[in-house]
């Protein structure tokens, strides 16, 4: 099963196309579901598990896979559908993802295949449900709806982890966001990351919109920029101190709103920071090529709110130079 994955780190080339490919596979009856190949390393007969006493119920043991103890979580059991039986381990599937610095194995009943999409073939869940479910977008194939899993919300429950910036850093920081009307314009498909971006904003006091594609961004930004062609506003560059956007987002990724923004006169002088869960120096040398400002590797709220700080001290500096002169 392991070469049902061989070549995906030749995958890159589809990065900065608005392309992806979809592993698809089922955890329970016959509903397809997705993950973004990117963040699989590869997939496996489950082995050995050893249970861990008061883990997550979701968390059904550890196993070594290849010298590397991982987590094995039951996917079933993390999206309130029947978990796979005990006795039954040995004839599923383990799925071992690689994202947020973390290496995992998923539980699932069986893998179907790769299929190869177009990132605005993925739309994102309704309106309604954005933040009480488990997906980050939703396709078809196979005539078949595919539903593409939150595993990096399934990580974040199952492990217990939020992070929070210290008191000691909005301590010594709050007071550079004091009296400024500073805006952030972020883009997520990650529920959990959606509400990481906005703690850690508000608490900062930066007024923030925090969308969840990077055509939902986009569209905010050239109605903006529509306004001030009309003398309703200032210039986007004026108003918006960064864009933050993940890179793999349904409709539009973060590599394709980077290079739109280029594109856009009225936009390309944005500071533009694009963020990924993914592991891998693809990343860094896309958004290069793209012309985006930073990479991060999906950030710590601390790591961020630094980022965020950072380009306040530049922009304070550019504004105090200009006003002495």
């Amino acid at each position: 099963m392991s070469s049902f994955l061989k070549g995906v780190d030749q995958r890159t080339s589809l990065a900065g196309m608005n392309r992806m490919e979809l592993l698809l596979f089922k955890i329970h009856g016959n509903q397809l579901f997705g993950i973004n190949v990117f963040k699989v390393r590869e997939v496996i007969r489950t082995p050995f598990i050893s249970p861990v006493p008061k883990a997550d119920s979701r968390v059904v043991g550890v196993s070594d896979i290849r010298g590397q103890t991982m987590p094995m979580i039951d996917l079933a059991k993390s999206l309130d559908l029947p978990a796979v039986p005990a006795d039954k381990y040995n004839d599923s599937l383990t799925i071992v993802t690689e994202f947020n610095s973390s290496v995992q194995g998923f539980l699932v009943e069986d893998v179907d295949r790769i299929v190869h999409l177009r990132w605005e073939d993925i739309l994102p869940p309704p309106d309604s449900l954005q933040n009480v479910n488990y997906l980050t977008g939703i396709t078809r194939a196979q005539d078949q709806i595919v539903e593409i899993v939150d595993v990096e919300k399934v990580l974040a429950e199952v492990s217990g982890m939020q992070e929070q910036m210290s008191d000691e850093f909005l301590h010594h920081n709050q007071s550079k966001t004091e009296g400024h009307d500073f805006f952030v314009l972020a883009a997520d498909d990650s529920a959990v990351a959606r509400n990481q971006l906005k703690t850690t904003l508000d608490k900062l006091g930066i007024t923030n919109k925090i969308v969840t594609n990077g055509r939902l961004a986009l569209d905010f930004l050239k109605k903006w920029a529509d306004d001030a062609d009309k003398d309703i506003s200032p210039p986007v560059k004026d108003r918006v101190l960064m864009v933050i956007s993940d890179i793999e987002m349904p409709e539009m990724d973060g590599y394709t709103l980077t290079t739109n923004i280029r594109k856009d006169p009225r936009l390309s002088d944005l500071y533009v920071v694009l963020s990924s869960s993914l592991s891998g120096g693809f990343n860094a040398t896309l958004t290069e090529k793209v012309g985006a400002n930073k990479f991060m590797s999906k950030w710590h709220p601390e790591e961020l709110a630094q980022a965020i700080i950072d380009r306040i001290d530049v922009v304070t500096a550019e504004k105090q130079q200009a006003q002495a002169s």
